[in-house]
């Protein structure tokens, strides 16, 4: 490999032009700030290799000169290039190795992040509603549990402005952990990267800025709604860390079914049982609906399972508002027959006209 296309510069170069380039691939491709990467943690080892070497002037004087036999045995170290160094050390001076500053601003740039507000997690609830509000619309109230800012201390997890350095890092703000023969510094959590830690915890949420509360919500439900559909409630989630924004309420509808009455789409469906000389006859019946009952036209020689229309007595739709339709699905009921005059009346009725009903039926 050309350990100057690695870097990114001409021969030309100058130290601190090599330096320079070196601080700013390794900020991109350390294995630290890319976990798992294994393409990037190899082009780090590359970028590391090539600095080492152009960065001393002996060495590069005879890499210049003979490219690949000085270049072999670079590669040869080049796992074990970075052995002695600690990460955590800026060294002052202008001939240091830049080491120490490479990751002095790694590790201001994670507890940057740590300390930047994050969003709180949104909550999840199913909401059950009666039959008739999923179709007129109206008001539910919803009782949620959340972590919401703590009152007492308004989030700052303290009482009071008196601190100390913290235990875990010893107020430098840092934790260090070694990886092999090298050694890393991270953000400490429980100070989260400040170094110090609050002399009087708030005695509410325990330094956590957060409280468990349980709120009741007044939900405005619309009329149409349907089963299944999903209400979002902004700011309602849990509280965020670090002053950042709350999360949302997703409330997931679960409507309760009706003793009559289904839906399909924006239609309401509803089977009328109609006796039968109403079927003979014809006749006009009343049909219940979710307002006023409707008057409904049965026609002579209506059968059973025949359906009618009658339209706007169905759902308000949610996308035009329109209404939808009630369809009316009849069922013919047989009548119970206690006398003799009702049972000679039918034996007639079936001697005159037991032709008729037969008269479409295909025996097999």
């Amino acid at each position: 490999m050309d350990l100057y296309i690695v870097l990114g510069l001409s021969r030309s170069a100058s130290l601190n032009d090599i330096k320079r380039a070196y601080r700013r691939l390794a900020r991109r491709y350390h294995p630290d700030i890319n976990p798992g990467d294994g393409r990037a943690a190899a082009q780090f080892r590359e970028i590391a290799v090539a600095y080492e070497t152009l960065s001393d002037p002996l060495r590069r004087q005879q890499y210049d000169a003979g490219g690949s036999v000085v270049e072999s045995a670079v590669d040869s170290r080049a796992t074990v290039g970075f052995e002695g160094f600690d990460f955590t050390v800026a060294v002052g001076g202008a001939e240091a190795p830049t080491f120490g500053d490479l990751f002095a601003e790694v590790w201001r740039d994670r507890v940057q992040r740590d300390r930047e507000p994050e969003r709180g997690a949104d909550l999840h609830y199913v909401l059950r509603i009666p039959f008739e509000l999923s179709v007129r619309g109206g008001q539910r109230t919803v009782t949620i549990t959340r972590q919401a800012t703590c009152q007492r201390c308004a989030g700052t997890g303290a009482v009071g402005s008196a601190s100390h350095d913290c235990p875990h890092c010893r107020g430098t703000g840092a934790v260090r952990t070694a990886r092999g023969h090298m050694v890393f510094s991270r953000p400490c959590v429980p100070c989260r990267g400040t170094g110090h830690q609050p002399d009087a915890r708030c005695p509410s949420c325990g330094g956590q800025q957060r409280e468990l509360r349980t709120e009741a919500l007044t939900v405005q439900i619309a009329p149409g709604i349907a089963d299944a559909a999903q209400i979002l409630i902004h700011g309602h989630g849990h509280a965020g860390g670090g002053g950042g924004e709350p999360g949302d309420l997703h409330l997931a509808i679960q409507v309760e079914p009706h003793p009559r009455f289904t839906r399909v789409g924006d239609d309401l469906h509803i089977v009328l049982p109609i006796a039968i000389h109403e079927a003979a006859l014809g006749a006009r019946v009343d049909v219940p609906t979710l307002d006023e009952p409707v008057r409904l036209r049965v026609p002579p020689g209506t059968q059973s399972g025949q359906r009618f229309r009658v339209r706007d007595r169905g759902v308000t739709s949610m996308r035009d508002g329109r209404r939808g339709d009630l369809v009316v699905e009849v069922r013919l009921v047989l009548p119970r027959i206690l006398d003799e005059r009702s049972k000679e009346l039918l034996r007639e009725f079936g001697r005159l006209n037991g032709d008729d009903v037969r008269r479409d039926v295909e025996v097999p």
